[in-house]
């Protein structure tokens, strides 16, 4: 892996660009499409079973500091607003919250909301897997072009 792929996959794997911001990065860099958007996704979803598994823990933590709970309840705030489409459509709802590319979107909200929700972590994985690579095939087409986007995956 050269330089570009890692620094994608690094850049996919924050909380603040996710692959939202790592796929453009890599096709200015000269990667190519499919290349792309497989290291942002890859990238991207590293990090969720692991938010998963130790989510309850760390909001423990968090709780004995005061800064770490003032931290930790903004954080929980930005995703309790989200969490509605979630209770609305269940499965599909958390799939959709991933995929779709906007501000306060993605697969680091998905966890969150999944936590919030109490979603069993099989099923919350699932949905998000689904969703971050649903948003990076939204990410790519916009960032290609429709047209262009279409002709990598014939």
């Amino acid at each position: 892996m050269g330089r570009a792929e890692v620094l994608t996959f690094f850049i996919s794997m924050l909380p603040i660009s996710e692959l939202r911001g790592a796929l453009p990065f890599a096709l200015s860099q000269g990667l190519s499409p499919l290349r792309a958007y497989l290291v942002s996704v890859a990238g991207n979803i590293l990090p969720v079973l692991p938010l998963l598994l130790l989510l309850r823990g760390l909001s423990a933590f968090f709780a004995r500091y005061r800064r770490g709970a003032t931290l930790f309840s903004w954080t929980m705030e930005r995703a309790k607003k989200r969490e509605g489409l979630v209770r609305r459509y269940g499965f599909g709802g958390l799939i959709l919250l991933v995929a779709i590319p906007l501000p306060i979107t993605g697969a680091w909200t998905g966890v969150l909301v999944s936590f919030l929700l109490s979603i069993q972590i099989k099923q919350a994985f699932a949905a998000i897997c689904i969703g971050v690579g649903l948003a990076g095939i939204i990410v790519l087409l916009a960032s290609l072009g429709v047209i262009e986007g279409i002709e990598i995956f014939t």
